[in-house]
């Protein structure tokens, strides 16, 4: 019989414990975003314009987003950047000179 490689782990949001089941390998991973998200939502709680678990759940969410798709727009322009920056090496050093 063959044994699974995924663990249930215990994570704490605000106080409160969720058991996620998560791969050996991953756990790492998973421990650091909890605190991730865990301090995101501290934060949103403790300016206090946001109450309730699943409010201020949503606004660490959207936050984490947009940050997200914020530094994917960043790696884009840059992958773009590089590509013109290479296109223009290669161009120069195809130039024969005279």
């Amino acid at each position: 019989m063959q044994t699974s490689n995924t663990d249930q782990v215990a994570i704490q949001i605000l106080g409160k414990e969720f058991l996620i089941n998560c791969p050996r390998e991953s756990q790492p991973e998973l421990m650091t975003t909890a605190q991730l998200l865990d301090q995101r939502m501290k934060e949103i709680k403790a300016r206090g314009k946001v109450f309730g678990l699943d409010r201020i759940a949503v606004m660490a969410a959207l936050n984490l987003t947009h940050e997200l798709l914020k530094t994917q727009q960043e790696l884009e322009a840059l992958k773009r950047q590089q590509q013109q920056i290479s296109a223009r090496i290669a161009k120069t050093l195809s130039e024969k000179p005279e």
